[in-house]
């Protein structure tokens, strides 16, 4: 995929285009979404978008303020998000956010995305690009621990590219679970709740909670793929030892991963065998060994979803 110009629509040269949740999510496709990452995962390695570590500030009673920004040469993005457990409370979202997109040789503001949508919506695409790569075929079975927001996006991305995928479902309680799959919206043949042992044709298991104990933790097995995705803080732990050890081990931003993934470092890796997504894409895995991928995000995947989103906005670029 080549970087859209960064100019979404003639004429509006002065006032940003201003998308909220559902405009959002539909600029942002899924096959759209998953060749932009793998672009910017490449330039991301070779340097050519820069992502600094997000900075982390209070914001109010229990509540953080995140701010992450991206760099490269077509577009600058800066998504401010605020996360405030309170709201469950209030109910309320506990996510809030905005993802401001500019143009890089100008500085003008293009468009404001949503978000929490945003977010969600790529690292579920990130999800489905590992898979790819690690997998040799696309799967027939999936199983989906946990059932929050991620699980939610990862049923949508499994839909639109793996419409014909079985979704297996595990959550804390079986009602949570019961519950999800009932309203997650996909063709009720093709999502269960999993209530017992995880069957052998599963083909990846995505962990999708913040636990703070390993939620998947058996035997690493050549022919089952394991992607972590929900424990981005160090005292969260979603994918225990046994399966770690012995398997070939990736993440989206190995860098990140050495101070956030909590399962990777609770088993003590070598963080020096962890290979990057750019290696990944680049050299491909060893399936003759197990694979575990973990996704930690960076704004480079933000980025990579302006653009998408851009593309969008101005077809003809």
């Amino acid at each position: 995929m080549t970087p859209p110009t960064a100019h979404p629509r003639p004429g509006l040269e002065d006032a940003p285009v201003v998308c909220d949740a559902p405009r959002s999510a539909e600029l942002l496709d899924y096959p759209s979404l998953v060749q932009a990452i793998a672009l910017a995962a490449a330039q991301f390695e070779a340097g050519e978008i820069q992502s600094p570590d997000r900075l982390v500030v209070p914001l109010g009673e229990g509540g953080v303020m995140l701010s992450m920004p991206a760099t490269a040469a077509d577009i600058g993005v800066h998504k401010l998000v605020n996360v405030q457990p309170g709201n469950r409370q209030r109910q309320l979202p506990t996510i809030h956010g905005l993802v401001t997109v500019c143009a890089a040789d100008t500085g003008r503001p293009l468009c404001l995305l949503d978000g929490p949508q945003l977010t969600g919506r790529r690292t579920a695409a990130v999800s489905m690009l590992a898979m790819r790569e690690l997998l040799a075929a696309p799967p027939d079975e999936v199983l989906l621990i946990g059932t929050g927001v991620q699980a939610r996006h990862h049923v949508q991305a499994l839909q639109a590219l793996y419409p014909r995928c079985r979704i297996w479902v595990r959550g804390a309680r079986a009602a949570s679970a019961e519950a999800f799959c009932q309203d997650a919206g996909a063709a009720p043949q093709r999502l269960d709740v999993l209530a017992g042992p995880i069957p052998d044709a599963v083909q990846a298991v995505f962990t999708l909670t913040t636990s703070t104990e390993p939620v998947y933790d058996e035997p690493a097995r050549r022919d089952r793929v394991v992607i972590g995705v929900g424990a981005f803080k160090p005292q969260m732990a979603e994918i225990g030892r046994t399966t770690l050890q012995g398997s070939q081990l990736h993440a989206d931003d190995p860098a990140a991963a050495r101070h956030e993934a909590g399962d990777l470092m609770r088993a003590g890796v070598d963080w020096s065998t962890v290979r990057s997504l750019a290696a990944l894409l680049r050299d491909g895995a060893d399936r003759r060994r197990p694979q575990v991928f973990k996704s930690v995000g960076t704004a480079a995947w933000d980025l990579a979803a302006a653009r998408v989103a851009l593309s969008h906005l101005n077809p003809r670029a």
